[in-house]
């Protein structure tokens, strides 16, 4: 199996030796990075996930997620001192995938790291896939979605989700009509335990993933709410796939 890559941005050394001793010992390569203009000019396709500090000189955490979801949905885990709620939903909007706060355990560390990682091979990986059958994707309202690759098309016109919302909609299409409540998204997209703060983390996430597949994401006609209960997809016979 082909070395994974990671690539850790803080401004503090001990904080970055300290997850390369970590992550190293778990057989990962390390890039790292002091500042966010350094961590653009490494990244590259060979990079698998980034570990990310939001509170940073010159260019924040923030604004490097944003600059990277340009061109990539490699997963993208924060780190931060900070540990509210409204923080989290910040770096969630600006395209992260998780978030975890200081001072955090290793153990918690490794756990959100191979989580991330398994999800992105699994449900993305590196390797495009070859021609698929119709078998392999799901298709209705407009959206087709790839079950090889982390690859969606909207009337014809392929859309970059990252690792989650390619998830999402996923699990929301497999079943359509069928109204999954935010537990039910979150317990099986972050296989963690549900609590009532992850509603937010969900609701970001859905909202980001109308953006794309929505031609009015006010107005939601694929992925449409279910007033006290969750969401669902809206199957449309009508619109050609």
């Amino acid at each position: 199996m082909n070395t994974q890559t990671i690539l850790v941005v803080d401004d503090d050394n001990d904080i970055r030796e300290g997850i390369r001793i970590l992550l190293a010992g778990e057989s990962y390569a390390i890039l790292e990075a002091e500042s966010g203009q350094r961590a653009l000019e490494l990244l590259n396709a060979s990079v698998d996930m980034v570990i990310l500090d939001v509170m940073m000189p010159g260019l924040s955490g923030l604004r490097v997620c944003e600059e990277i979801r340009k061109t990539s949905a490699v997963p993208i885990l924060f780190l931060t001192a900070k540990a509210q709620e409204s923080d989290k939903l910040v770096g969630l909007t600006a395209g992260g995938d998780d978030y975890l706060a200081k001072p955090f355990s290793y153990a918690e560390l490794i756990a959100r790291v191979k989580a991330l990682l398994r999800r992105y091979c699994v449900y993305r990986g590196k390797a495009q896939a070859g021609t698929l059958s119709r078998d392999n994707i799901l298709s209705a309202h407009g959206v087709r979605l790839s079950l090889e690759s982390n690859q969606v098309w909207v009337s014809g016109k392929e859309v970059d989700l990252t690792d989650i919302e390619y998830r999402i909609l996923r699990l929301l299409m497999e079943t359509p009509q069928k109204v999954f409540s935010i537990q039910n998204i979150y317990e099986s997209i972050w296989d963690e335990p549900y609590y009532y703060i992850s509603n937010g983390t969900v609701m970001v996430h859905i909202r980001k993933l109308r953006v794309k597949i929505e031609e009015d994401p006010q107005n939601p006609r694929r992925v449409r709410t279910v007033w006290g209960k969750g969401y669902r997809f809206e199957v449309n016979r009508d619109v050609e796939a």
